[in-house]
């Protein structure tokens, strides 16, 4: 059994504190802020096993670390990683799915009541004292009463919300790469076919080249003037132009967003708009899913220098080591 504070682990700032912490205790432990190559010397560089991150590692950060065994990255997207990069170099990626799929799931629920029911400008309106002065805020033109929900990618974090959607008696269709055989849901071979079909699209995607700006003006079209939507999956899911000219023209009615294309940089006109509500990506935020997750990263580390078997490697590992 190896001496964990013995094996060398680079891991990044953006981690959150108890993460790091937990890192700090276990492996002997280097921090950097966002480029691995510009911020530390190759002596520094030589010896490193591990990688615990929040972020990305493409071929030419693999190539900096020449004894680099393993990436363990905080998040289930990875779409930062090369993975086929760390295929041909031998480099075990991992994930932290599961842990953070309740929280999230909660949080496009409560996207999704906060974009139908106005909640915000709500709030707003009481705290700038117009209740008093002009009366009751105006009555909803949208309610969930009646809605029906289509999931773009219906892994663990999709399943989560259709329960929830289900139990706030919502029908409930999606649309996958391919059609589950283990639920009942209506399936639609293409996202517009969705689309149509729905009046409120829930986006549980993982990002990539397969995905990017799959939620298209086509798509916008088809969900209607009725339609909601909302974005818990990746930024980049969703043209961002045409998001803001369906939301202008009334293509759509409005969106709930804790996903951008390009973070923290969040598009001016999608700030001025009335009909969506905001967040800065806090859908898995909570300090015990963020310690969950970060515990994950380090048992993935841990499992990995014992044994050679990860906890949780992402979809292309298993398939390379199964």
């Amino acid at each position: 059994m190896p001496d964990m504070k013995t094996i060398r682990v680079l891991a990044n700032s953006r981690l959150n504190p108890d993460t790091l912490a937990t890192l700090k205790e276990t492996f002997d432990v280097t921090v950097f802020d966002r480029n691995i190559r510009d911020e530390l010397s190759a002596e520094v560089r030589g010896g490193i096993q591990g990688v615990a991150l929040f972020g990305a590692v493409d071929a030419d950060a693999m190539d900096s670390l020449p004894d680099l065994e393993i990436i363990s990255h905080f998040g289930v997207g990875y779409d930062g990683i090369d993975t086929a990069a760390a295929l041909e170099r031998g480099i075990m990626v991992t994930n932290t799915p599961d842990v953070l799929t309740e929280e999230v799931a909660d949080t496009a629920l409560g996207l999704l009541l906060n974009t139908v029911r106005e909640l915000p400008r709500a709030e707003a309106y009481l705290r700038a004292g117009q209740w008093k002065a002009k009366g009751s805020y105006p009555l909803t033109q949208a309610t969930l009463r009646g809605r029906r929900a289509g999931i773009l990618g219906l892994g663990r974090i999709g399943m989560a919300i259709a329960r929830r959607l289900e139990a706030f008696g919502l029908s409930v269709a999606y649309h996958n790469r391919r059609r589950r055989d283990d639920i009942g849901y209506d399936y639609y071979p293409s996202l517009v076919e969705l689309a149509g079909a729905v009046d409120t699209l829930i986006i549980a995607a993982p990002g990539g080249a397969e995905t990017d700006k799959a939620v298209n003006a086509e798509v916008l079209r088809a969900l209607g003037p009725d339609g909601i939507l909302v974005n818990i999956g990746r930024g980049t899911i969703v043209d961002e132009p045409a998001l803001v000219e369906a939301l202008e023209s009334g293509t759509i009615r409005a969106a709930g967003l804790d996903v951008f294309a390009n973070e923290p940089n969040v598009p001016e006109e999608l700030l001025s708009l009335p009909n969506v509500v905001l967040t800065p990506h806090v859908a898995s935020a909570s300090r015990a899913t963020r310690r969950a997750m970060g515990q994950l990263v380090v048992d993935n580390l841990k499992s990995w220098f014992e044994t050679r078997k990860p906890l949780t490697p992402v979809a292309e590992m298993r398939e390379e080591y199964r």
